[in-house]
């Protein structure tokens, strides 16, 4: 999309990033972790591989990416309702993955909650592949970080 800057994510960035989340239906943040202090922790780790999109100063567009040297993972990947369908999406995975590569990770994992058919159909449509062969387990170690899920977006 023409005047779209897809670019590395920064920590100043981060209330342009949390109130695109909070307009995305059905997305789950996390108390602790999806916090200003979260983010910039999380960013801090994977200083190259997470990206926004911005449409002059407004964030459009995000992921949360990172690794651990060994495997990637795609977090909170989302592209405001009104600029979807326009390969914004598709351009942060692209640069996302490439940061990855650069630093030698060959594999990416995410997930998708079921009931995310948006979502779904678009890494789908991206060609990743849903495993069927494994369980996803979790284990809490910080009771404090609460996942809210936003129910309904306001309107714009």
């Amino acid at each position: 999309m023409e005047g779209v800057e897809i670019r590395e994510m920064r920590p100043e960035d981060y209330e342009g990033v949390y109130a695109l989340w909070m307009t995305i239906q059905g997305f789950g943040i996390r108390s602790v972790d999806d916090s200003r202090e979260g983010v910039t922790r999380f960013l801090k780790r994977n200083p190259t591989t997470s990206v926004v999109a911005l449409l002059g100063d407004k964030v459009i567009g995000g992921i949360l990416c990172g690794h651990d040297g060994r495997r990637g993972c795609l977090y909170h990947v989302c592209v405001a309702k009104e600029y979807r369908r326009q390969g914004i999406g598709k351009a942060m995975v692209v640069r996302a993955m490439n940061a990855l590569k650069s630093e030698h990770i060959n594999k990416v994992s995410l997930i998708a909650f079921t009931k995310n058919d948006i979502g779904n159909a678009f890494w789908k449509c991206m060609g990743w592949t849903r495993r069927l062969d494994l369980n996803y387990y979790d284990f809490t170690l910080n009771e404090e970080n609460i996942t809210t899920f936003i129910q309904e977006a306001p309107e714009v």
